[in-house]
């Protein structure tokens, strides 16, 4: 007896009989390449940017999905995969979009030159699809540079203006990672206080490295050590006291709430829990998503300075010198977790977890209740 389900997808496929050009809408894609000029390059330049813009497209449906994973009440671990899976492939697309401005590079100065004045007041600083990607990610309209001392969407009209502010008003990755971090696992317990733990554990690293120059009878190796240690405390005292770490966040210096902070460093310090695998996998791509627009901005300023020197961009900006200022943290969405880093300590001062926190944090790969330390 035929399998049935066979049937059904032979009849389903004869029935469409879509072909490869249908299926890809080749002759409208295709279609749209449309230079205005009969220079060579420009054809170039139009598939290099209408090629940007697809993968625009794709990525701002691969945040959507991740946006759309912790929007739920609840996140299940297991959508941690899913999750890290998409930002992946987004690290991948933006290596792409990197290397790309290489193959604007093959055009030299005088044939861009050649036709540049035809696009008129066309500029990339128009590409809504990207500022939506901006937006999506968590870049703050308040850090942003004033384009023509003007707001950015000031280039934007009618639906696309309507799609670039609705982009600022939903919750970006940002926002939702940030809750997400508040409810870090095994932060605090009945057991077991993390912030408090990292307190003590500071507070006996102070101390064990104010005790290792005592003795020191050089004078100015024991300045220097003390210096060092002042540094050290002066670092630390803002994430130990939370009003302190408030008021650098009133002032922007930070962006993680007090307790999506302590989250992320209890995340960055026990990430050989099982549980704790992929949302520091996480962390680590949202930093390299961070790291490679930056790569593209830099590429990008590099590659228009070599075109038009410091010439004013074809949108009326400032070109070379605009762009060269947006390179900078100011457009990280994810600065808080590059500085992560900051507050490092000795692993033999890690705060302890005890047999069930540990078993807590362990629970995903635990059969029968079987001790994580055997």
């Amino acid at each position: 007896m035929a399998c049935p389900f066979a049937q059904e997808t032979r009849a389903t496929t004869t029935d469409q009989q879509v072909t490869y050009t249908e299926y890809l809408k080749l002759h409208s894609l295709l279609g749209s390449v449309k230079p205005l000029t009969d220079v060579h390059d420009e054809h170039l330049f139009i598939i290099t940017h209408q090629t940007y813009e697809l993968w625009f497209k794709q990525i701002i449906h691969e945040i959507d999905s991740v946006r759309e994973i912790f929007l739920q009440p609840k996140v299940n671990e297991k959508s941690m995969l899913r999750v890290n899976s998409r930002l992946a492939r987004i690290v991948k697309i933006l290596v792409i979009l990197s290397d790309q401005i290489k193959i604007l590079e093959t055009m030299t100065p005088m044939d861009f030159y050649d036709f540049r004045t035809n696009l008129s007041t066309s500029s990339g600083f128009q590409s809504w699809q990207f500022r939506i990607i901006e937006n999506k990610l968590g870049v703050r309209k308040e850090s942003r540079i004033n384009y023509n001392q003007a707001c950015y969407t000031n280039v934007f009209e009618d639906e696309i203006l309507k799609m670039v502010n609705l982009s600022e008003e939903q919750p970006s990755v940002f926002d939702l990672v940030e809750k997400w971090l508040e409810r870090t696992p095994g932060k605090k317990s009945e057991s077991f206080d993390f912030i408090k733990e990292m307190k003590i554990s500071c507070n006996k690293w102070f101390e064990e490295m104010q005790n290792g120059f005592i003795d020191e009878t050089d004078i100015l190796t024991r300045e220097s050590l003390e210096n060092s240690l002042l540094k050290t405390k002066e670092n630390f005292s803002d994430i130990l006291d939370e009003d302190k770490y408030n008021v650098l966040r009133s002032k922007g210096d930070r962006r993680l709430s007090w307790s999506a902070f302590y989250g992320a460093l209890m995340i960055y310090f026990y990430r050989d829990e099982v549980l704790f695998h992929e949302p520091f996998q996480m962390i680590n791509l949202l930093m390299d998503i961070d790291s490679l627009i930056m790569k593209w901005r830099s590429n990008h300023v590099q590659l228009v300075q070599r075109q038009i020197g410091s010439k004013a961009g074809t949108g009326g900006s400032s070109g070379y010198r605009y762009l060269r200022a947006t390179v900078s943290d100011r457009y990280k969405a994810f600065l808080d977790f590059f500085n992560l880093s900051n507050y490092l300590i000795p692993r033999s001062y890690i705060p302890n977890l005890n047999k069930i926190d540990r078993q807590r944090l362990a629970s995903v790969c635990m059969i029968n209740g079987e001790d994580v330390d055997k």
